[in-house]
């Protein structure tokens, strides 16, 4: 748990400024006090927010206790410095400003992305992107993997006198599709190996192949379920995508907008003016 506590410490720092944006009308528990200062469940979902992308999956329950921790010790040494009168230095102004700017960036860019975001705009970017989608060809296979020929060749045979392909599957394959009855689900080409793939689009629907197809993985008895043209994921598949997306677009935009209205001076990291470039003759 060594890099949690660091994870956890790295993260909790920043909470309490953003405390009041995790709070919602729900009921928001006090879940401990510390020299009379409160520490609410909001806090503590805050904090979670902060950690690495691994450590946020984690349950609750693992979370709580190093959280809330992270969050005592927070504060009670917030508490000492603010005895010691450091939020008044012009250092820690300083940087609570910058902070607090950075705090108003992203509430503008929650704001923006709020206002244009509707689904009606989500499903008129859906309609775009499925009128955009490529047709292919998919198949619906199974497979049967075997480490040798003479294995595979002895499936065949079975499923020849009427054995059933997802049964053998379940018993003799070697591959991780042997608990679904060898079923790959449906697949375009350049998804699977090449060998694999020229043999499966090769089959008719409800065909076999009648000779073992060799991989890298081993021997291959395949079996064609179906075969249709590729469907575009729904939108509720595609709905977390293009709002990430149209995020990311109207983020831009808003940088974009704002900057080219906006007087900006840039200096070298020595307060000096930066030097002109030179421009070749030309250009």
């Amino acid at each position: 748990m060594k890099y949690f506590r660091l994870a956890v410490v790295a993260a909790v720092p920043f909470v309490f400024g953003q405390t009041a944006l995790a709070q919602t009308s729900t009921p928001d528990p006090v879940v401990a006090i510390v020299n009379g200062a409160k520490i609410l469940k909001s806090d503590v979902e805050a904090a979670r927010i902060q950690l690495p992308e691994q450590y946020r999956k984690l349950p609750m329950s693992q979370l709580l206790e190093p959280l809330v921790s992270q969050l005592v010790r927070t504060k009670i040494l917030a508490g000492k410095a603010r005895t010691d009168k450091l939020h008044e230095t012009d250092d820690h102004k300083r940087r609570l400003s910058l902070f607090e700017d950075r705090m108003l960036e992203q509430a503008l860019m929650r704001q923006e992305i709020k206002k244009q975001i509707t689904e009606k705009a989500l499903r008129e970017r859906y309609k775009e992107a499925i009128a955009r989608f490529p047709e292919k060809e998919e198949v619906r296979a199974r497979h049967i993997l075997v480490k040798t020929e003479d294995e595979a060749k002895a499936i065949i045979e079975q499923l020849e006198g009427g054995a059933d392909f997802a049964k053998l599957a379940s018993e003799k394959s070697t591959g991780p599709s042997k608990t679904r009855g060898g079923d790959l689900d449906y697949f375009a080409r350049g998804q699977m190996v090449p060998a694999f793939e020229n043999a499966a689009f090769a089959l008719k629907k409800g065909e076999i192949t009648i000779k073992p197809v060799f991989s890298q993985f081993g021997w291959h008895v395949i079996k064609v379920e179906d075969k249709r043209q590729s469907q575009p994921p729904t939108f509720d598949e595609s709905r977390a995508q293009l709002n990430e997306q149209m995020s990311q677009e109207i983020a831009t935009e808003l940088v974009k907008k704002l900057t080219e209205s906006a007087n900006v001076q840039r200096f070298g990291l020595d307060g000096s003016a930066p030097r002109l470039k030179r421009v070749a003759p030309g250009k």
